[in-house]
């Protein structure tokens, strides 16, 4: 039930509900499903309650100002560079904060996916508020997905506007779980990839960037999946995968350049990571060069 729209410069888009039914029936569009979207600049007096909630996820991003939300049982506020995820189904009420109201970007979201997304976004009923870190490219999706449902809402268009709103909601999740610049994870993530040809302990590493050790391999398990030590490692096989495809330096030299003593060692690491040696790595490319060159002489033969 709105209690207030009609904003100067405003933008709104509402795909047909027999639309709605039809996308969600397509194998792209059944996983996720813009249903609407929309700007809403310098919204004051905004405010929207729904005491049933709504059959999609609301997706609210806040571009500057400041604005209010009680979802289920509890009260947020929500500031600029931040996003409100309202899960379907859940009661709600929200608004504009009446000495500085926000601009906003908005979209309601179905299909199978969506929930799946929110959790990877950490967003909860009781925590609906996270972070967008890197607001512009957000801004500049969302602004994708209200030109497509403008233009029209075609097959083709709810596509592409799935397109960026799985972008979106996967980028919020990314900006989450890396490491803004100067914390302790991000110093300690570059000094692992300056020393490439080298073994860091996690003690050393943990005194260098001022944290305990294992609170440094919590940082690293929660945004990488794995440790430090396997972080330093996957960007050695990394840099093995470039001098591989780029050089023709042998086996042994790129084993030494990465600060293995062993060769076998080197090569077993490798192919623990990729599934074949070191070698059959920089040879994967040869057999289609050579099937190609026979496909050519078919015609001919």
């Amino acid at each position: 039930m709105p209690l207030q729209e009609g904003f100067r410069g405003q933008r709104m888009a509402s795909v047909p509900r027999p639309l709605v039914a039809e996308a969600l029936r397509r194998p792209i569009t059944g996983r996720l499903l813009v249903t609407d979207a929309g700007y809403y600049p310098d919204a004051a007096d905004h405010r929207m309650h729904r005491p049933r909630g709504t059959p999609e996820v609301v997706l609210i991003v806040c571009a500057s100002g400041l604005g209010w939300a009680r979802v289920g049982s509890g009260m947020h506020r929500i500031g600029a560079w931040q996003a409100l995820v309202i899960p379907r189904g859940v009661a709600h009420e929200y608004g504009a904060d009446e000495r500085d109201p926000w601009t906003i970007w908005w979209a309601h979201l179905m299909g199978s996916d969506v929930s799946k997304l929110a959790d990877c976004m950490e967003a909860t009923t009781e925590r609906p508020v996270v972070p967008v870190r890197a607001i512009d490219r957000a801004v500049a999706l969302l602004d994708e997905i209200v030109t497509c449902l403008e233009r029209d809402q075609s097959p083709v268009r709810l596509l592409g506007a799935a397109g960026s709103a799985w972008k979106l909601l996967t980028q919020i999740s990314v900006d989450r779980l890396l490491p803004e610049p100067g914390d302790p994870l991000q110093r300690a993530m570059s000094h692992l990839a300056e020393r490439l040809d080298g073994k860091v302990t996690v003690p050393e590493l943990a005194r260098l960037v001022g944290v305990s050790p294992s609170h440094l391999s919590t940082l690293f398990r929660r945004a990488t999946g794995g440790g430090v030590l396997a972080h330093h490692t996957a960007l050695r096989m990394g840099k093995a995968r470039q001098l591989l495809d780029t050089t023709n330096a042998t086996v042994t030299e790129i084993a030494s350049e990465l600060g293995f003593d062993d060769a076998f060692y080197f090569s077993r690491v490798f192919r623990k990571h990729h599934g074949m040696s070191p070698s059959s790595f920089r040879r994967r490319h040869v057999g289609y060069e050579v099937a190609d060159a026979a496909f050519e002489v078919w015609p001919h033969g």
